[in-house]
């Protein structure tokens, strides 16, 4: 590492005013800058230097991408840290989702998964930063691209496999495949486009009412965005001071329309009006967190009565790999150039490795080594999601209700009724 430093201090030797390679005024190459460039361009070579040593760092820090704000005088944090173990998990939360979503586009293609399937590949720095903010008391609704958002908020790899397969062990014991999962504060994702936002104002209420000082995140993408009933749920939020973060996961394209085609305004994060916004690069999960730990301070701290300030609606920059649906081959209405140059340029996981690897939190090894078990835990969950069992059809009707009135459930017909059942442990019950 020191013999590097120095070839590149003599080589590299600045010209000029201090600090400054070439070039005048605001446009010139800074020294910093192109140590930076030089840096970056041989940190695997640095890495694999350190690793011999068998030495990393525990923490390290790092700029968050610029923020853009609406009614805000303060954005969040410029900078932040990130330790080993964190730095380690985030990256495999990604690679579990990334590899997941593979495999479920491949087991569509196989007809294992019917109905909708909707994959999350390209935008994993959303699911992981917000998760990485959040405290156990926070809650989470989003729409149908949820297999990632089941993951990270406590669902098994199995029981997202076999839920979108049909099977016993999914997370819904098969019976809500691909858009409908749900666990311990993640109310699920939702198929109606949009619905899930006023529900998430619901759950804001409840949390308010209850003074339990936590926020509800309620996300939508841009297709979403231009539905009457987000924006009375950003009025009723603001009303009443509702602690709601409202997110809109911009990648770019509703279905396989533009959101330049779609939207007379494309600055989501103001859409809010009245209430305050703030626009996050979502392929950086660090910055995501970051905006996400802002917002629990700005929704539960600084209000009346011990209370927040109220909403904030965020929009995050984003990308999708494939189309909108495994029926969209999102080749129609974008190039595959496009694509391929996200993927090369800004792909979130990428960018992830380049900065810890860089700053010494992890080696290739190690990451390697990651990519080895995750690949193994998608494939060993990828068996059991094809030759689980279905649940038997008398189940059908167990676990609708929290405390029916009535026990009989209507079938097909009214001459095929079921008997409801309670299999599973109520969770989410305020």
């Amino acid at each position: 590492m020191k013999m590097l430093t120095n070839i590149l201090s003599s080589v590299l030797r600045p010209k000029g005013a201090a600090g400054q390679l070439w070039g005048q005024g605001s446009a010139a190459l800074m020294w910093t800058d192109f140590w930076e460039l030089s840096m970056r361009a041989l940190a695997p070579f640095m890495t694999a230097v350190r690793g011999a040593g068998g030495s990393t760092n525990n923490e390290a820090s790092f700029e968050t991408r610029p923020y853009k704000l609406h009614r805000l005088d303060e954005p969040p944090q410029a900078s932040t840290t990130c330790t080993r173990d964190d730095a380690l998990l985030y990256y495999r939360q990604m690679q579990i989702i990334r590899r997941l979503e593979s495999a479920s586009g491949n087991l569509y293609k196989e007809k294992a998964v019917r109905g909708f399937c909707h994959l999350y590949s390209g935008q994993e720095a959303i699911c992981v930063g917000i998760r990485g903010a959040l405290r156990p008391e926070d809650s989470v609704i989003t729409a149908y691209r949820d297999h990632g958002w089941a993951y990270v908020m406590g669902c098994s790899v199995v029981g997202v496999m076999a839920e979108l397969t049909g099977r016993s062990q999914g997370v819904a014991r098969g019976k809500g495949g691909s858009m409908h999962m749900y666990t311990k504060n993640f109310f699920g994702g939702n198929g109606i486009v949009g619905a899930q936002v006023p529900v998430g104002a619901g759950v804001a209420l409840a949390n308010k009412y209850l003074d339990r000082k936590a926020i509800c995140v309620s996300l939508y993408g841009d297709g979403a965005a231009n539905q009457g009933q987000l924006f009375e749920a950003y009025n009723m939020a603001k009303l009443m001071n509702l602690p709601a973060v409202f997110i809109c996961e911009n990648n770019g394209y509703g279905m396989g329309t533009s959101v330049d085609r779609a939207s007379a305004s494309v600055n989501y994060y103001t859409r809010g009006d009245y209430v305050p916004g703030i626009w996050i690069d979502g392929m950086d999960v660090l910055s995501v967190r970051e905006a996400l730990r802002y917002s629990i301070d700005y929704c539960t701290t600084g209000g009346p009565s011990g209370h927040g300030r109220g909403p904030l609606v965020l929009e995050v920059a984003t990308y999708r790999y494939h189309g909108h649906s495994m029926s969209d081959p999102g080749t129609s209405y974008r190039t595959r150039d496009e694509i391929q140059e996200v993927r090369q340029t800004r792909d979130p996981i990428m960018l992830f490795k380049d900065q810890i690897v860089s700053a010494g939190l992890a080696t290739a090894e190690e990451l390697k080594k990651i990519d080895s078990e995750v690949r193994k835990e998608v494939d060993d969950a990828v068996k059991i999601a094809k030759t689980d069992k279905e649940i038997p059809i008398q189940e059908l009707a167990a676990d609708i209700y929290v405390n029916p009135q009535e026990t009989t459930i209507r079938g097909c017909t009214p001459y095929d009724p079921y008997t409801h059942q309670r299999i599973r442990k109520v969770i989410n019950l305020h």
